[in-house]
């Protein structure tokens, strides 16, 4: 028998939405989901299957997630983030609701280093919620700004998103880091406007204004953990190291502050970190597998073309299609994990995005932010389930501060796609080669 591509169509995105629904984990439903598909068509077989997932595991960029994760949980068990956090007090407490701009600087700071969101709703919002909590901020608030600032963590340079759109569409690496410095630096400043505005409505104090001494003791306890986004970027944008390479420099330097510098990590502990890393980009690559999979079949049977024949024929223009990615990207983000969502619905809509004259790098940013968003976003919401668990409360509690606190990052996703010169303003100053 040979399958319609109405059929494959409707049994793997049936199935698939069917497999989400009962609960099963979004990495086993996307494989589970071509299997009916597999048994019904003579031309397909199990092992045409395994070879895409085998393929798509073959990429020496990949191997930036597991280094960029085990990097981030150094840097969280090694003490670390407790002098990121007394830096960001020292810059920010000093303005009215002094612990929620903290909240965000250190977001802003770690998300420099790590590449990883929840890694940074984790480490952060074990200090930060019940800081605040004591200090007489409301917990829904302090839980859903730390949910919501931790999404800088795959928008600010460097992000393991990043690279794995790099990896998957075959864009610079180095020009998608560059891409997401202006995006997430007004990201972080559209959350403490929002954090003011809180203080102002609700009394919220300010942390105290710190003394030159204690900014000096602050930036030279956290200068060294600084240095890691300048090796990184640095070491990619001067052409030195690759995004792997950059990924397990990032890592050995966050196990030498960790052991030999700030002595906060023992041989003891060495274990239980690896093994957190491993489970985590596990996840993460076994994903990534799956997905190309099911991507594969849906290509197999041409339902891309068929998508992209059809929205080119409305004739969006730049805008509007521009907006219509970003619609289906945080759509998307609110169901299923952000690598899948890259492998299948990235590869779908970069011939549309192209189409449409949107730059490659400009179409990674809107994908990469608004799936960003989906991960403080039910039913998935990955860092606000972390957030919301840390304060020891249901997420349906804190959703509406969630989504005040939205709004004006959702502005800031709308701006990008009205000027895709923020995105691109970087990237063409410090790699103009990339663009000719």
């Amino acid at each position: 028998m040979i399958v319609s591509t109405a059929l494959a169509c409707a049994l793997l995105v049936g199935g698939f939405i069917l497999l989400v629904a009962i609960r099963v984990p979004v990495a086993f439903a996307l494989g589970i989901a071509t299997i009916p598909v597999v048994m019904l068509d003579m031309r397909l077989t199990p092992f045409i299957i395994m070879d895409r997932m085998f393929q798509s595991y073959n990429s020496f960029i990949l191997l930036a997630v597991p280094f960029f994760l085990l990097a981030a949980n150094l840097m969280n068990s090694g003490k670390i983030t407790d002098r990121l956090i007394e830096l960001a007090r020292v810059l920010t407490g000093w303005m009215p609701g002094g612990l929620g701009h903290v909240n965000v600087a250190v977001s802003m700071l770690f998300a420099g280093i790590s590449g990883s969101s929840t890694a940074d709703a984790a480490g952060c919002g074990k200090i930060l919620i019940p800081a605040m909590a004591k200090e007489g901020y409301d917990k829904r608030f302090a839980i859903a700004i730390t949910a919501c600032s931790s999404v800088m963590g795959v928008i600010i340079p460097p992000s393991i998103l990043m690279v794995v759109w790099g990896g998957v569409m075959s864009v610079s690496v180095g020009a998608l880091f560059l891409a997401g410095a202006i995006p997430g630096f007004m990201i972080a400043a559209a959350l403490m406007a929002t954090v003011y505005g809180y203080a102002k409505v609700y009394g919220y104090p300010t942390a105290g204004r710190p003394t030159f001494a204690e900014f000096v003791s602050a930036f030279k306890s956290a200068a060294l953990a600084m240095l890691t986004p300048i090796l990184v970027i640095g070491g990619i944008v001067g052409g030195i190291v690759t995004p792997t390479e950059s990924a397990i420099i990032a890592a050995v330097y966050a196990l030498i502050l960790g052991m030999f510098v700030y002595r906060t990590v023992s041989v003891r502990d060495l274990g239980g970190i690896l093994y957190d890393t491993g489970r985590f980009a596990s996840i993460s690559l076994f994903a990534i597998g799956t997905a190309s999979a099911f991507g594969w079949m849906l290509a197999f049977y041409n339902v891309p073309r068929l998508i992209v024949s059809t929205m080119t024929s409305m004739q969006f223009g730049t805008f509007g299609t521009s907006l219509v990615i970003g619609a289906l990207f945080l759509f998307f983000g609110l169901f299923i994990d952000a690598i899948p969502t890259i492998i299948i619905l990235g590869t779908v809509l970069l011939p549309v995005a192209l189409d449409a004259g949107i730059h490659p790098v400009v179409f990674a940013i809107i994908g990469i932010v608004s799936l960003a968003f989906g991960l403080v976003t039910p039913p998935y919401g990955l860092c606000l389930l972390i957030s919301a668990s840390i304060g020891g409360m249901n997420v349906v509690q804190v959703l509406r501060d969630v989504v005040i606190i939205l709004v004006p990052m959702l502005l800031i996703l709308l701006l990008i796609i009205c000027f895709p010169e923020l995105a691109l303003w970087l990237p063409k100053m410090l790699l103009p080669d990339t663009f000719k």
